[in-house]
């Protein structure tokens, strides 16, 4: 019996990784320029860091977390976002006495039992950002200028970054308690959950994705009627250094996020091509969640974006396709095969990419693969070519040999060189 893979569990084909890579490595690219580092982070954590940071009363917490007791009865979950396992790290390995700002990524696997569709998997990968040690307007709108650079990098198609903000302990219980009072004026008509988190957390209401009680709620009280001055000064100041820039993002008074540890600035990006659930990532301040998991009263910012989402989501680039052989080697015959295969070794030694065929193909059956891979040169090794100690060249575009061969004790370099002075055709390759 065939064993496959576990529902909203998948494989990354050889094909589709090539565009993992290409988004890993833009990403990458641009993190060191705005200088933020690196840290790798653990999949599985202990299930109390997520149910202190994330809010029991969420979606992810209440439903979805993939949750385990462990031989020694510790409860356990792998991680279903990053930011609290980046956090917990922070906090152990006390990074606040080393720098008095940190500004660092991850990339990895998340974990969360959704209903699996397009782009949504129960595991899948994030590329985050996180910026701790500064509470101040002008890191916010760096973190969304790096957001907004990541997704022009990416040429993501229609990306659209949506921006609220939630406030602060100073000014939240106000909007709670008009938030409640007009949950409690529509209580018949909410969805179940929401019933529940009336009392508990109100401001999931706005989060809620049932269509009657989004209805229910579309005249219900916003966050940003009730900022009190220092929170909207610092949302103004936000949007100022960033309309600076050109960067005007799209207000979205009902953003509420759906992590409970979220304050002030709060932002989603959204594109084109993803259907309803159009969401690609998102992020936002997390002022008091460090000091709640036991370190430095420190402010933090940051955001994560969906890798998955992101491979629907760009504009595929010629870069994002993997790379062809430079040459593709072509031995007949036993003694053929093994000086092929020494000599691929050593060009593949010196960082030349390189593909050979063997088991015995014959030519025109190499000739097929290598076509297919897409080498422009084809290296043909048989009984002649031994004798002469040269290979015999084949230009794949215009399917002919060139005259001239290309001595067996070659350089890599020599190689390379060689290959760049033959006449080239005027047939286009195939793409």
């Amino acid at each position: 019996m065939k064993i496959t893979s576990v529902k909203g569990f998948h494989d990354v084909l050889p094909d589709e990784s090539a565009r993992w890579q290409w988004i890993e490595q833009q990403a990458r690219d641009l993190f060191a320029r705005y200088a933020f580092a690196e840290i790798r982070l653990p999949i599985v954590e202990r299930t109390e860091l997520f149910s202190r940071s994330i809010g029991e009363t969420t979606d992810i917490v209440e439903k979805e977390m993939y949750t385990f007791a462990d031989r020694d009865g510790a409860s356990l979950t792998l991680r279903p976002e990053g930011t609290a396992s980046l956090v917990r790290a922070y906090v152990e390995h006390a990074l606040h006495q080393h720098a008095a700002v940190s500004k660092l990524f991850y990339l990895g696997p998340m974990f969360r039992r959704e209903r699996p569709q397009k782009g949504r998997l129960r595991q899948f990968a994030q590329i985050g950002v996180e910026a701790i040690g500064r509470e101040d307007a002008a890191i916010d709108a760096e973190v969304l200028l790096l957001l907004h650079d990541l997704l022009a990098a990416l040429r993501v198609r229609g990306a659209q970054i949506e921006l609220n903000s939630l406030g602060c302990a100073a000014c939240r219980p106000a909007y709670r308690a008009a938030l409640l009072a007009y949950a409690e004026a529509h209580r018949a008509v909410l969805c179940e959950n929401c019933g529940r988190r009336v009392e508990r957390n109100p401001l999931r209401l706005l989060d809620c994705k049932d269509r009657a009680c989004r209805e229910s709620t579309a005249d219900a009280p916003v966050t940003l009627e009730y900022l009190c001055v220092p929170c909207r000064t610092h949302f103004d100041t936000v949007r100022a250094l960033l309309a600076r820039e050109d960067v005007r993002p799209r207000l979205n008074p009902r953003m509420v996020r759906g992590l409970d540890y979220y304050c002030r600035t709060a932002f989603e990006v959204v594109a084109e091509g993803l259907g309803a659930q159009n969401a690609v990532g998102g992020g936002g301040r997390y002022d008091g969640l460090i000091k709640e998991l036991g370190g430095p009263d420190s402010p933090g910012i940051g955001f994560a974006l969906g890798v998955e989402r992101l491979v629907l989501a760009v504009a595929e680039p010629d870069a994002a396709r993997s790379s062809p052989p430079e040459v593709f080697v072509a031995p007949m015959g036993s003694a053929a095969e093994a000086e092929a295969m020494h000599l691929t070794h050593r060009w593949r030694g010196d960082g030349m990419r390189v593909e050979i065929a063997s088991g015995g193909r014959s030519l025109k059956s190499q000739m097929r693969l290598a076509d297919k891979v897409g080498s422009p040169y084809v290296l043909i090794l048989g009984e002649d070519e031994l004798a002469a100690c040269a290979l015999t060249v084949r230009d794949m575009v215009a399917k002919q040999d060139f005259p001239r061969a290309i001595g067996l004790s070659s350089s890599t370099a020599a190689l390379r060189e060689a290959l760049a002075q033959l006449p080239r055709s005027t047939v286009e390759p195939r793409a």
